[in-house]
């Protein structure tokens, strides 16, 4: 690859790859926490207060550490733990009997695995150009 387009690129994907979690935290979890926590009760999450407010420290720290690119591979450990934890109290689509439902919670699985994916190549690969870890 062209090493003029592969910096950018690099930072292109960092950012979308965070988008998400970012919108998350800002747009959802952090304006609605009430609401939020009390669903999370009702899923069985054990002390939903306290984890929701850990969840929002993870996605942010994570999603800008990651962002910026210094110590990213942290912060995409964070973000990944964060999916995990999620993907298996809220997207437990074989739990579900109603057949739409069920799709919907499938879909949602395997957007969080591909998710993972990509921060499983984060910590595996670094930061990448574009970033402060990167700086000389």
């Amino acid at each position: 690859m062209n090493p003029l387009l592969s910096a950018p690129l690099n930072l292109l994907g960092r950012f979308f790859l965070v988008a998400i979690f970012l919108m998350s935290a800002l747009g959802n979890k952090i304006p609605k926490f009430g609401p939020t926590s009390e669903y999370m009760a009702s899923e069985g999450v054990p002390a939903p207060a306290i984890l929701l407010a850990g969840a929002i420290v993870f996605l942010i720290v994570g999603s800008l550490s990651v962002l910026v690119g210094f110590k990213a591979r942290i912060g995409a450990t964070l973000l990944l733990i964060f999916l995990v934890l999620a993907t298996y109290w809220f997207h437990d689509f074989w739990t579900f009997e109603d057949a739409a439902a069920r799709q919907t919670q499938t879909i949602a699985f395997m957007k969080n695995l591909a998710l993972m994916g990509a921060l499983l190549m984060l910590i595996a690969r670094g930061s990448g150009p574009m970033s402060v870890d990167k700086a000389d």
